[in-house]
């Protein structure tokens, strides 16, 4: 019988957008800061001090159980971001 993990300080918003319930950060914002700086949870609580504990953890935790669908959206992201850069010329004019 298949289980439901329930993750009582976040929030669904749209399909594959996850956030801290009442807050403004994305699950993926605080998965990118841990998994491509390294940052730990205490970190990540000390670079968002209106971060609780149970928030940052709840986080962590759902992005450990979907780990590669959150590591495709993020490298998704940062391929168009350097698609967008590419296609501009730098210029003093």
């Amino acid at each position: 019988m298949p289980s439901t993990t329930a993750y009582p300080h976040l929030t669904a918003t749209t399909p594959g957008e996850t956030r801290i319930a009442g807050t403004r950060y994305k699950v993926a914002h605080l998965a990118a800061e841990h998994y491509q700086h390294g940052w730990t949870a205490e970190e990540l609580l000390r670079q968002h001090p209106d971060l609780r504990p149970e928030q940052v953890y709840s986080a962590l935790a759902y992005f450990y159980d979907h780990r590669d669908p959150i590591l495709a959206t993020l490298r998704a992201s940062a391929a168009a971001a350097e698609a967008s850069r590419a296609g501009q010329a730098l210029s003093r004019a």
